[in-house]
């Protein structure tokens, strides 16, 4: 055998592992549905938090889902921005035209509050906040009419620091912005239920962090993490050091994807894929098996198209077709057609690959450096 033959079969035993990786991802998705956060037994009152930058694609319907709450407590919701003419507040302004008994206020902090954007936007919107719960949420978040309920049913336990969300993608601007649909649910939404379920992951999501006020006093304030990349996490990895759990109960919110380019999903991807490496390198080379189809694509090639080789690249096909349809029907939303997966695997696994190596990253159109603990250089 030559030497590309045999690498071509250790590379085709590597997609089988992730073919058998992405089967036992399709399972545990089906038990992920199944945990459930109970009924609340009060409904405390609740400060909603979004930080905003530009008026992204799908932002006033993703907004206005939040209007939409079937809760019996008071929701407060503060919207912050960091210049008067940014295009969000326009959209914040109609919705409360639109919602005139909403408890709903609008922040401008101009000031810079360390290197990560979205934490400096939320310190200067602290002050606003008047409730005992915070809701934090990206701007580019939907949610279901029982959501709130949802959460305060999970954060109601004593012990329980903060509660995070999984999310779904789903396209709001066109082809590029599908590419990162379709990773969300189908790559990214897989490896979390996966990692969760074997104890292997303990995220913690900017889709959704709900925590008491005292808690984020107890963890330093919103300051602890005004230098951090990875903000989401290092607020989660925090709440534990402390004592308390993070909860994720078994539903999923949804991220509107917004890339309008190929580059803009490509620098979104991989920002997305460094800030990973950043919080736990070894499990982001370790996810190198969960590409199951670009891995027994490339060694099929290297292997000279084998019974073997072919056999494994079928598989890996079904496989992913396999954990599609789970998620699709656990969820209840598509990422996007089952025709584009395998292109989008492997042009995901060229990111990954790119990701390995390199610290610059691209964040609301700001060039930044990832240094040493996640922490972000300007």
């Amino acid at each position: 055998m030559t030497t590309a033959e045999v690498l071509g079969v250790g590379v085709t035993l590597l997609g089988v592992c992730g073919t058998l990786y992405t089967l036992l991802a399709a399972y545990f998705t089906g038990g992920f549905a199944r945990r459930t956060a109970g009924t609340a037994a009060s409904f405390p009152s609740v400060t909603v938090m979004k930080p905003l930058h530009g008026a992204e694609p799908a932002l006033a319907w993703s907004l206005e889902t939040f209007f939409l709450q079937d809760y019996r407590g008071p929701v407060q919701f503060v919207f912050g921005v960091q210049d008067k003419a940014d295009p969000a507040v326009a959209v914040v302004e109609d919705l409360r035209k639109r919602h005139p008994h909403a408890d709903a206020v609008l922040v401008c902090e101009a000031r810079r509050h360390g290197s990560n954007p979205k934490i400096s936007n939320l310190m200067g919107m602290a002050a606003a906040a008047k409730h005992d719960v915070l809701v934090l949420s990206d701007s580019d978040i939907a949610v279901a009419p029982d959501y709130l309920r949802k959460l305060m049913a999970a954060l109601e336990p004593a012990d329980v620091g903060a509660v995070t969300c999984a999310y779904t993608g789903w396209a709001a601007a066109g082809f590029a912005s599908r590419l990162t649909a379709m990773g969300v649910t189908y790559q990214f939404l897989a490896n979390v239920i996966t990692g969760v379920t074997l104890g292997l992951a303990r995220p913690c999501f900017g889709s959704t962090i709900a925590i008491k006020a005292s808690v984020l006093t107890e963890i330093g304030g919103f300051q602890a993490f005004a230098a951090v990349l990875a903000d989401d996490y290092a607020i989660g990895d925090a709440v534990r050091a402390k004592g308390y759990r993070v909860v994720i109960p078994g539903f999923a919110v949804r991220h509107a994807c917004g890339e309008a380019s190929l580059g803009d999903w490509f620098r979104h991807e991989l920002r997305w894929m460094r800030t990973i490496r950043t919080v736990d390198p070894a499990g982001h080379w370790g996810s190198v098996v969960t590409y199951a189809f670009p891995l027994a694509l490339l060694g099929t090639i290297l292997a000279g198209f084998t019974v073997f080789s072919l056999a494994a690249l079928a598989a890996a096909v079904v496989a992913r077709a396999l954990l599609k349809w789970q998620i699709d029907r656990t969820f209840g939303a598509s990422g996007g057609p089952l025709w584009l997966l395998p292109v989008r695997d492997v042009l995901s696994f060229g990111i990954f690959l790119m990701s390995l190596f390199g610290r610059a990253v691209v964040w609301q159109d700001e060039h930044l450096r990832v240094g040493g603990g996640g922490a972000l250089i300007g």
